[in-house]
């Protein structure tokens, strides 16, 4: 029996991997706590990761995952760069308003990821310097609540 074959189409599928960007220890921490899952959807456009961003045209390597360090929230990278650069996110993370710290699963965009890098360090700065500014006038309203005690 001979076949010849007329045509060929293929087809795949790909997601991203959360599940092995976390550490060996909050897996065993998550595997202990079945209380745990991994996002699916960015927590600013709530589009899977799996799908492209509204600043994407295709899905991929182009927008990667920003993973949260402190918080574990996800985002795609042109969401949480389009957050930080206004000045009201103040460098929190926009689901639970922790200090917003990241590590991505890919390192093919140096350009946009040093961007990410130097927009939450400057948040991170202008904490830092509030902080000192406050500290002495916060002495000073505690001291002079004391006195009047």
């Amino acid at each position: 029996m001979k076949v010849d074959i007329v045509e060929w189409r293929t087809y795949c599928t790909w997601h991203w991997d959360l599940s092995l960007s976390t550490s060996a220890q909050d897996r065993d921490n998550n595997n202990n706590n079945n209380n745990s899952f991994i996002e699916e959807l960015c927590g600013i456009c709530r589009v899977s990761f799996d799908g492209s961003c509204p600043s994407c045209k295709y899905p991929g390597d182009e927008c990667p995952v920003i993973l949260g360090t402190g918080c574990t929230h996800n985002f795609h990278l042109h969401c949480i760069l389009k957050w930080l650069e206004q000045e009201s996110s103040r460098g929190l993370c926009p689901m639970c308003r922790q200090i917003f710290d990241f590590q991505t699963i890919t390192d093919n965009l140096p350009d946009e990821i040093a961007n990410l890098k130097s927009l939450v360090d400057g948040h991170r700065v202008m904490r830092e310097r509030l902080l000192h500014t406050n500290e002495p006038e916060f002495e000073t309203m505690q001291s002079e609540a004391n006195v009047s005690m």
